[in-house]
């Protein structure tokens, strides 16, 4: 028997025995297909049913697409499962699920800081401390929402400018919330001459911002003196206004300098100008003198 003869019928043999094989497996076979096209339907429904069910329960998109998208690969690898055990290759299975932890090991030690911020957009989908339209400010950053995903966070800034934040660090650093209270506080630092009627100053103060009709009539306007300053005598004016955006408390913040500073004209109560007092050593006032004559020369 010649060497080709040989090789021909090694060949024969090994098509033989996978032919019998085959005839062997095919009802695993069917089973097997049986149970992959029921797994592909039954996930298909399983996701359809999620997304119907989760927007009752949770009003959050990303963590429902989460949710939806983890339930639907869920039955994928359970319908897997199967059809590989139906196919007698459970050991196959064993070792991509050992396969799949070392890799997803690495992986995690590789992009740590993507999963980070993953972890923490999930729990900002859960807590749900601010959504999509609220005012906040955090990691020195104000502006309005306008996208919330699992990785990052939208910020328009009130100058135009848009902000791409990752999730970690809006979780890990303080964060205000402008829109988590329908009304705001308005503080606002004056002063007066150090000559004026204080109760007089109080009472117009109080009567030109009363006047704002945007104020807010359930909390009181305050004015309350603070300091005596270098200059004057510092005060602050505490009013309430309904705040929707970021417009409505700087309107009316600028609408009570307006009239602050109208009343204090109609009254003449002064707002000073810092005042400096120059003590010169003589030498110097007399090498100045010749320079200060000569201006006043020029002045008559």
């Amino acid at each position: 028997m010649t060497e080709v003869e040989r090789a021909f019928d090694l060949l024969s043999g090994k098509m033989l025995g996978w032919f019998r094989q085959l005839i062997v497996m095919l009802p695993n076979l069917v089973v097997a297909a049986v149970l992959l096209a029921i797994t592909l339907i039954g996930a298909r429904i399983v996701r359809r049913l999620v997304r119907r069910v989760l927007p009752r329960v949770s009003a959050s998109d990303t963590l429902n697409n989460l949710l939806t998208t983890m339930l639907y690969i869920f039955t994928l690898l359970v319908g897997t499962f199967f059809v590989l055990t139906v196919l007698n290759l459970d050991k196959t299975v064993t070792s991509l699920l050992a396969g799949v932890g070392i890799i997803g090991l690495a992986l995690g030690f590789a992009f740590q800081d993507i999963a980070a911020n993953f972890i923490s957009g999930v729990i900002i989908a859960v807590q749900r401390p601010f959504n999509v339209g609220d005012v906040i400010e955090t990691d020195k950053f104000f502006g309005t929402i306008e996208r919330i995903s699992l990785r990052t966070l939208n910020i328009r800034q009130t100058t135009g400018e848009l902000v791409i934040m990752p999730n970690r660090k809006v979780f890990e650093n303080p964060l205000i919330n402008f829109t988590q209270q329908t009304m705001r506080r308005v503080d606002l630092e004056c002063g007066v001459a150090y000559n004026s009627d204080l109760e007089l100053v109080q009472q117009v103060v109080k009567q030109a911002v009363s006047a704002i009709p945007e104020l807010v009539p359930e909390r009181p306007l305050e004015v309350m003196f603070t300091a005596f300053a270098e200059s004057a005598i510092t005060f602050q004016v505490r009013f309430w206004v309904p705040y929707r955006r970021q417009f409505d408390y700087v309107s009316a913040r600028s609408e009570a300098i307006i009239r602050i500073k109208r009343a204090f004209d109609d009254n003449d109560i002064s707002i000073p100008f810092p005042i400096r007092t120059l003590h010169l050593h003589p030498e110097a006032t007399a090498m100045l003198a010749p320079a200060l004559e000569a201006k006043r020369s020029d002045g008559n």
